[in-house]
């Protein structure tokens, strides 16, 4: 029986958390890739595994009971795979809500802030000022928060975990979203350990031909931004 986890997966920030995890765990798995810039996501098969027509998902085949599990959303994913394999998300109850703190301050705060931020200073048709700078800010701001948790300490939560691996795949572009060379050196120093590690690099390997330049490709920015399938 083949136990390989299915990754439905294309090689963003949010794909890379999923890639590198199962690197990182030795897991074994098969990609299945969803381009995004030609509106795969909105494919009917797909929606049934993710149904906000968003990469990552996930079909652990041998899921609780046995049974198939699929599991859409990055931060879910990492999760359940975290539980199941009991790597890189601590057992222990107080360890685990700390890493659960800094994965959804990923989640809910440097993801989308970085989303906007690539998305009005690169892709946006016009360029509106107000919207650049609060984002620009914003990342500062969320950059300045990171390097402060991490003064004195290797990881952001107890040992290395699936909210390093989040806020890595988020930030490892630092200086697309205006982050100076002397600035945050905490930050800059994590950042640089976690790039040099073997199953990162292989996980940001996956598909890294495939990555398009979405501000030369409008019928991309059509889909991703637009939100309705090419015809």
């Amino acid at each position: 029986m083949d136990n390989s986890i299915e990754l439905f997966f294309w090689p963003t920030p949010n794909g890379w958390k999923i890639s590198i995890y199962l690197e990182e765990a030795g897991l074994p798995y098969k990609v299945r890739f969803v381009d995004i810039l030609a509106g795969d996501q909105f494919k009917p098969n797909f929606l049934k595994i993710s149904p906000n027509n968003r990469i990552p998902a996930i079909i652990d085949p041998d899921g609780p009971g046995g049974a198939p599990l699929p599991v859409f959303e990055s931060g879910a994913i990492l999760q359940y795979l975290g539980r199941k394999t009991g790597k890189f998300y601590p057992k222990d109850e107080r360890a685990r809500v700390e890493v659960d703190e800094w994965l959804m301050w990923q989640m809910g705060g440097i993801g989308p802030m970085l989303g906007q931020l690539h998305h009005f200073a690169n892709y946006a048709p016009e360029k509106i000022g107000y919207a650049i700078t609060r984002y620009t800010n914003e990342a500062h701001r969320l950059y300045g928060v990171l390097d402060k948790r991490l003064g004195g300490r290797d990881y952001v939560a107890g040992d290395y975990s699936i909210a390093d691996i989040a806020i890595f795949s988020w930030t490892r572009l630092w200086e697309r979203h205006g982050i100076g060379a002397d600035e945050f050196p905490n930050f800059k120093r994590w950042a640089k350990a976690i790039a040099q590690r073997p199953a990162v690099q292989r996980g940001l390997a996956l598909g890294k031909d495939k990555r398009g330049d979405i501000a030369k490709n409008k019928e991309a920015r059509g889909i991703l931004f637009g939100q309705r399938a090419r015809s």
